[in-house]
């Protein structure tokens, strides 16, 4: 669990055969899906620029789409530190 605000649930149950584990205050290397954004950013969606709102959508949509279309590779992302 990364501990951000939105994620804690002050009265969230346990099971006694579950230990959460927080990660540490900042660590990305740790948490799988921030690989996800960093390749998305690197690949498709960095040095650009965007002439409107809708533009942002389209093209986060596409680079979200495009990285699905490649298959495996998500999981690759999230086991490969």
């Amino acid at each position: 669990m990364d501990r951000a605000g939105w994620h804690i649930a002050r009265d969230l149950d346990w099971p006694n055969t579950i230990t959460p584990l927080h990660l540490p205050p900042y660590s990305p290397q740790l948490d799988p899906i921030e690989r996800v954004w960093l390749y998305l950013r690197e690949r498709f969606l960095s040095h650009r620029l965007f002439d409107t709102f809708d533009a942002i959508i389209d093209a986060c949509c596409d680079a979200w789409n495009a990285l699905l279309a490649e298959s495996g590779y998500i999981a690759s992302l999230g086991t490969h530190a």
